[in-house]
């Protein structure tokens, strides 16, 4: 079962890089994205409990952990999705950068005297919320400090927000709207402060937030919107394993058919 499965159904003009397309052709390079058998659990579970008709709706997955990604699902299917050829693009994360100027890997390996194990080391283990802050990558302590008063902290919490807020936004751009915003992993299940951060001033996108049914909760399926917000906010939990497992087992009856 490959984390990349859920979103083959991305069309060509959302996989594609715009680099010369004999890279595509010579050795695939495109986006796969991650987080699939995540991504396809929630939006699944998450219409069951509204009870809608999934292939109705249009959706919007935010995996927040120490690895993060965000797919846009619309009727069903994986249109989009945050993390690239590599599980380091997209969205900041715990160490790794998330989107960035291809360029400024190129200066900084020039000026630092870095080949490709070093930019690779940087990009994925020393960079994201833990870089910036120069603290930790765990949400915990950097809101431990940011209460504390240190810049550096409360810099990395704005810039996590700001960028799953924009990935949120383009989304809904791609589908012409939203029905469904769901927060799922260690973050987006259990951090009600970060979650509070990215849909706070989103009213004018029909996102009303229920700060009240947020605060607090941790680990719980629930709907964390407004009644007459016309897109439903849930926070949900995941469970990867299942899907493996679900997968797995249809995979081998259609084998043994």
């Amino acid at each position: 079962v490959f984390d990349t499965s859920f979103h083959q159904t991305m069309p060509d003009y959302a996989y594609m890089y715009a680099i010369p397309y004999e890279y595509y052709e010579k050795y695939k390079i495109r986006k796969y994205g991650y987080h699939g058998t995540s991504h396809k659990y929630v939006a699944n579970k998450a219409a069951k409990i509204l009870g809608k008709d999934i292939n109705r709706i249009r959706i919007i997955s935010c995996h927040l952990g120490n690895g993060a990604s965000i797919t846009a699902v619309n009727k069903g299917q994986s249109i989009d999705t945050s993390m690239g050829f590599t599980p380091v693009d997209g969205l900041i994360m715990g160490t790794r950068t998330g989107e960035v100027d291809p360029g400024v890997l190129v200066y900084i390996a020039d000026k630092e005297h870095l080949n490709v194990t070093g930019v690779s080391n940087m990009i994925n283990k020393k960079s994201g919320v833990f870089g910036i802050s120069q603290i930790s990558s765990d949400m915990r302590d950097l809101e431990t400090a940011a209460e504390a008063g240190n810049k550096k902290a409360i810099l990395a919490l704005k810039m996590y927000a700001y960028k799953v807020k924009k990935f949120i936004g383009s989304y809904m751009a791609a589908m012409n709207g939203a029905d469904l915003l769901v927060f799922t992993g260690g973050i987006g299940e259990n951090d009600f402060k970060m979650r509070k951060m990215i849909c706070s001033d989103m009213e004018n996108l029909g996102i009303l937030f229920d700060d009240n049914a947020n605060n607090g909760s941790c680990g719980n399926d629930i709907v964390i919107s407004k009644p007459e917000s016309r897109v439903t906010i849930m926070a949900v939990t995941t469970d990867e394993e299942f899907v493996i497992a679900s997968d797995t087992y249809t995979i081998v009856q259609k084998q043994t058919v």
